[in-house]
């Protein structure tokens, strides 16, 4: 049985895929962590609520990683749109995540972003699971870079800065955690994020957070079934 792993920081948004599943659900409690176990299809899947921020999200993986031997890891939940191609409620698949708060520019003339192991600030996702993702929505879905780091982005310029400085399309605080975390433990990992919210900043997120974590819903639970 292949077993995946499932990082999820908000309880809205494992609310909400946990709404869909009409599967029994075993819970467990490790230290901080919030541990869900139930099966979809022939899949065994294991999910891990991390809480908020690329350090719980890295601490969390790793010890889904270690605790659990997940075959791959999915990190699936909300995010910030950083263009109008890409509105409220919308869900796009994350083809690489920019840790955009990592800076060592000033000792050894990395570019901001860029970790040393990387040739691009931009890590990329596993791609046989980005093809996998495709396949199932239909290859309809956005393929886009996640700036992730520790802050909620409303102020335009800095929007504005991620977009053109990286080519971020979406931003948020915990991919870059999980995917540094899984390409460590060389384990694939695939990041699915739904739009909560754009222009609107903060005001767009209270509105309709809980409505986008809807949306990718039927899209994880294929996923898991064909995995």
């Amino acid at each position: 049985m292949k077993r995946i792993g499932m990082i999820v920081a908000l309880e809205k948004e494992l609310t909400a895929f946990l709404k869909g599943q009409t599967v029994e659900i075993k819970e467990e409690k490790s230290g901080a962590f919030h541990v869900l176990k139930f099966c979809i299809g022939e899949t065994e899947a294991i999910c891990v609520k991390s809480g908020v921020g690329e350090i719980f999200a890295a601490a969390a993986t790793q010890y889904l990683i270690t605790a659990y031997n997940p075959d791959i890891v999915i990190n699936f939940g909300i995010c910030g749109s950083l263009t109008k191609d890409i509105g409220v409620e919308k869900v796009a698949l994350i083809k690489g995540v920019v840790h955009y708060a990592f800076d060592t520019s000033a000792v050894d003339n990395v570019e901001v972003g860029r970790y040393e192991q990387f040739d691009s600030a931009v890590i990329p996702c596993d791609e046989k699971l980005l093809e996998k993702a495709r396949d199932v929505s239909g290859g309809k879905l956005p393929e886009v870079i996640c700036a992730s780091a520790d802050k909620f982005v409303a102020d335009s310029a800095e929007k504005e800065y991620l977009r053109k400085t990286f080519g971020a399309s979406v931003c948020e605080m915990e991919s870059a955690g999980v995917l540094l975390t899984c390409k460590n433990s060389d384990k694939p990992c695939l990041i699915i994020k739904a739009v909560s919210d754009g222009e609107g900043g903060a005001e767009d997120y209270n509105k309709l957070a809980c409505v986008a974590a809807e949306k990718y819903v039927g899209l994880i639970g294929e996923l898991c079934r064909k995995l």
